[in-house]
């Protein structure tokens, strides 16, 4: 009988920075680094990333891009502590997901998106002889209350300070 084994690896980055998101999801071709490079400089000029992906056979390496050396080694550094088949983690710095996410998502050898978040992140992967999977995501923390008719006034309103809404 196989024996499975499961780590909880948290996500590091600045503490506090809001301004750094994390996207983590999983691909199945050592294309995804230039295809999603491409799909995120075309999306937003000037954008400050940092890419990797964990190769899940042939020569099983982390492949890498970035725009941003600082953004790059956080992408690279908790790649290395995921370590599982075909995922990819993506740093944006001074940008928000919802900019990339679609033309990410139209990448063709992208399978899934797990999250996209500036939020504290724990990533539960599961371990076997065969290699490591992500079986999911932990993104923020647990919800303390139902929103109510003032705190529906200050989410549109916010939506609108930013831009989202008109």
């Amino acid at each position: 009988m196989s024996k499975i084994n499961f780590h909880l690896v948290k996500i590091a980055r600045p503490k506090d920075d809001m301004s750094i998101n994390v996207i983590i999801g999983q691909s199945h071709f050592i294309k995804t680094v230039e295809d999603i490079h491409e799909a995120l400089v075309n999306s937003v000029p000037g954008i400050k990333f940092g890419l990797a992906f964990c190769e899940a056979s042939g020569d099983k390496m982390i492949r890498h891009s970035s725009t941003d050396k600082k953004m790059g080694k956080l992408a690279i550094d908790n790649a290395k502590k995921i370590m599982a088949g075909h995922v990819f983690v993506l740093f944006l710095k001074d940008v928000f997901p919802i900019n990339v996410l679609q033309s990410i998502k139209r990448v063709p050898e992208v399978c899934d998106i797990f999250c996209a978040s500036a939020n504290p992140l724990e990533v539960i992967v599961a371990e076997t002889e065969q290699g490591r999977g992500v079986l999911g995501i932990i993104d923020g923390t647990s919800t303390q209350k139902v929103e109510d008719k003032t705190d529906i006034t200050k989410r549109v309103g916010f939506l609108r300070q930013i831009g989202y809404k008109k």
